[in-house]
């Protein structure tokens, strides 16, 4: 498998800063934080080249693509759009989609909502199908979104849209407050599960909290996934939304990536 970080997670970081400082700690890639104002698409390419490092998935900025006012939801459907554009010159990356992080309840209805997310999904894997590429929904936890809190409803989901290029991404923190077993949900999702994002149960590295690693490697064996390994962890601090946490933040990140590609290989290779 190759292992690649968010790079939202660096914060105002430069690119060029985190990819070198991942190249040197051995990570294959990244997970490109899709905010089309930071850089072009060429930019950005360059800078992972010369890192020697992979753009393995695209994570989107904020976008609403389930608001039930129609301007602000086709706003944020055209910014997919973009991203799409940006993924097909960047070398084909898997393009993580979800619905707007911070907004946890509906505006209108739940009903009247899902079904507008489920429409805008559908536009998005429409359009990547007509470029090639591969769409994920990322499943998230209540306490960032209202929609999709579980493997079973993204299956779902995938069921609704009915496309060869649509599958799940499940991530190992999320699955800690929402799935009853985590290890199943992966099983469960078996050959639809396209991306798997880790942090620990308290968003720390991997070992620096309670979630079963162990078991979560053994079912990603079982469904034979081979597809990228995420780190999505942040340093300890308050506010979920930003990974400045105060003095010492991006120290004690580095130290829990560094961590985590230990311990994730030393699982792969048990």
């Amino acid at each position: 498998m190759k292992y690649g970080v968010c790079t939202w997670t660096f914060g105002n970081q430069t690119l060029v800063e985190t990819a070198n400082f991942l190249s040197e700690i051995g990570y294959d890639g990244v997970e490109l934080m899709g905010d089309l104002s930071l850089y072009s698409a060429q930019e950005a390419k360059s800078i992972l080249d010369d890192a020697g490092l992979e753009v393995l998935s695209l994570t989107p900025a904020d976008a609403d693509i389930a608001h039930p006012d129609d301007t602000i939801r086709a706003n944020a459907v055209d910014y997919y759009y973009r991203l799409l554009d940006f993924a097909s010159e960047l070398g084909n990356p898997l393009v993580s989609c979800h619905g707007l992080v911070t907004r946890i309840k509906p505006i209108e209805s739940q009903q009247a909502e899902d079904l507008l997310l489920r429409h805008s999904v559908m536009q998005i894997v429409e359009r990547a199908a007509q470029a090639e590429l591969q769409v994920v929904f990322e499943v998230l936890n209540r306490y960032e979104t209202h929609q999709i809190h579980t493997h079973m409803q993204a299956l779902q989901l995938v069921r609704d849209i009915n496309a060869d290029n649509f599958g799940v991404l499940l991530d190992a923190y999320h699955m800690n407050i929402e799935e009853a077993n985590p290890t199943e949900a992966l099983r469960n999702t078996d050959d639809k599960l396209w991306l798997y994002h880790v942090a620990d149960s308290n968003r720390a590295g991997v070992g620096h909290g309670h979630i079963d690693f162990a078991g979560q490697y053994k079912a990603l064996a079982d469904i034979h996934y081979s597809n990228p390994v995420i780190v999505e962890c942040t340093a300890s601090g308050a506010n979920p939304f930003t990974p400045e946490k105060g003095s010492g933040w991006r120290d004690q990140h580095k130290q829990y990536l560094k961590d985590s590609l230990t311990r994730l290989k030393e699982l792969e290779t048990n």
